[in-house]
């Protein structure tokens, strides 16, 4: 099975019906199918050959999708970058990737300069028209007609997702056709198990990145014959809002926009009652957000956990384990779920297994896991995580009697706010910028709302005139906003290791105390 044979059996069976919208259109099975085969037959004729790096800069929209399952049908390596982060980010990406062509759409914040700035051949605009290359129609133009195409070989890559490494800079990790294939056949197994059939059509609304944990769901859905809906940049409300104009049934979310669905009161949140899944992963969510969750949104709850370096999902919390936590276990509420049955998950210590019970490091294998990074043989920052097929996590955790996998912490420094992972580094890089600020130190205190709320600590001197006030406006203009610190503490000097590092443990303590003295 492919991609491609996915693609087209829906359009066999499903043809005429709706299979995705935006606010701007809609498009069938078949017209999604001729969609993306043209697409792909059309950059093959700009000559643009199977295995070159695309890099695409869209919001959620039909294009994303279309551009999305264009390139795996033609065997191209899609890269998608983030529209919130910016042009740094995006700049870091390319530079590490060096793609061949650019899918962006002029109307993100920034991509219009970008993409002047990019050295690829090809730049293929969406949404708008630009002297810089063939519109996204011109291409799917050029294609017509079904360029055949052999099938990708199943260990050949269908893209690369950069995540940040330790110092800041981009890492991305290869993802291969059979990872996809594999997170395919999990998702509709284990995660979306049982609740796609009925007299009700399934809907899923799409309300978070389809690039990013929403975007695993493409496929099911499109085997399945479900309708998929795209929202672009809208909050709570707009969600429950929608959730109610397309009589949606499935959704994904990150625990930061649950924790704010349940500022409504009940009557608001009714509608979320059709619910016959509400997915929530990215980070993790407290035991009392869930019961909550559990007992005024929806009961149909789903977790599901993994990473970039090993696609989604490894473990699931299903359900009838939600059901089970809430009304007789509430230790529970506090796993990832069990594994899935072809991810072998074990954890080990100065490398050998421990026991059920005994904290480890999380070790995985199995067709979920990637081969590895991109450039991994030039690079100096990425750890040893991929060893003999199996991928050690960084993850602390242990596996109970029952067999559900609890996690306890990172092994580095990584703090996941509102679902994404930033690591300390880069943002202290960014403070120590700032005039007058002398040495700093990030950690993520927990946060009810946000998962874990970055914090930052720094020294300078009396003179320099730097103050609180002036490290967040300025934090302000050198960050994307989930990497900004949520507080600043200025203090007389940071704490220190017996080797002169920052102690980062005795640093979180430090801020812990300074933020209930300024409550």
């Amino acid at each position: 099975m492919s991609i491609a044979d996915v693609l087209s059996a829906a359009a066999d069976r499903y043809g005429p019906a709706i299979a995705i919208e935006d606010g701007c259109g809609t498009r069938t099975f078949t017209e999604l199918s001729d969609r993306a085969h043209a697409l792909a037959g059309g950059l093959r004729r700009l000559g643009i050959a199977a295995g070159s790096r695309v890099v695409v800069l869209l919001g959620n929209s039909i294009a994303a999708v279309e551009v999305d399952l264009a390139l795996a049908i033609g065997g191209f390596v899609r890269v998608s970058l983030n529209p919130r982060v910016g042009p740094m980010d995006w700049e870091r990406v390319v530079h590490d990737c060096e793609p061949d062509v650019l899918v962006v759409d002029p109307r993100i914040d920034g991509a219009t300069e970008f993409a002047a700035r990019m050295t690829t051949s090809t730049v293929i605009t969406v949404g708008g028209t630009t002297s810089t290359g063939p519109s996204l129609d011109e291409v799917a133009a050029g294609g017509a007609g079904r360029l055949a195409m052999p099938t990708p070989e199943p260990d050949s890559l269908c893209a690369l997702h950069y995540s940040s490494g330790t110092t800041g800079v981009p890492k991305g990790a290869q993802r291969t056709h059979a990872n996809r294939l594999a997170s395919l056949g999990a998702m509709r197994d284990q995660v979306l198990a049982g609740t796609l059939g009925g007299a009700e059509p399934a809907v899923f609304l799409h309300a978070g990145p389809v690039i990013h944990t929403s975007g695993l769901f493409v496929l099911p859905f499109v085997e399945a014959g479900g309708r998929q809906v795209l929202l672009d940049h809208v909050g709570p409300a707009g969600l429950i809002d929608a959730v109610e104009a397309h009589s949606a049934t499935h959704t994904a979310l990150v625990p930061t926009v649950i924790a704010r669905l349940l500022d409504f009161d009940d009557a608001r949140l009714s509608v979320m009652r059709r619910m016959r899944m509400l997915a929530y992963a990215g980070a993790p969510m407290p035991v009392e957000h869930i019961r909550q969750a559990y007992q005024r949104i929806t009961p149909n709850l789903v977790q599901y956990y993994g990473m970039v370096e090993a696609i989604p999902p490894l473990t699931v919390l299903t359900a009838a384990d939600h059901r089970r936590g809430v009304c007789e276990n509430a230790d529970v509420l506090g796993s990832v779920g069990r594994a899935c049955p072809e991810s072998a998950i074990e954890f080990r210590g100065h490398g050998v297994t421990v026991a059920d019970g005994e904290i480890g490091e999380l070790v995985v294998a199995g067709p979920a896991v990637s081969p590895g990074y991109h450039n991994a043989g030039t690079r100096t920052d990425l750890g040893k995580s991929h060893v003999d097929g199996c991928l050690y996590s960084g993850d602390l955790g242990y596996r109970d009697p029952d067999g559900y996998i609890h996690l306890t912490g990172r092994s580095k420094d990584m703090i996941i706010t509102g679902g994404y992972n930033v690591y300390p580094r880069e943002v202290e890089e960014a403070i120590s910028a700032i005039p007058g600020v002398d040495d700093v130190v990030v950690v993520g205190l927990p946060d009810e709302m946000w998962g874990q709320r970055i914090v930052a600590a720094y020294t300078s001197a009396a003179e320099a005139g730097v103050d609180d006030a002036v490290v967040l406006a300025e934090s302000r203009t050198r960050l994307p906003d989930y990497k900004r610190p949520k507080a600043a503490h200025r203090v007389d000097r940071l704490p220190l290791t017996a080797l002169g590092k920052v102690d980062r443990a005795a640093a979180a303590e430090l801020l812990v105390a300074l933020v209930r003295a300024a409550s």
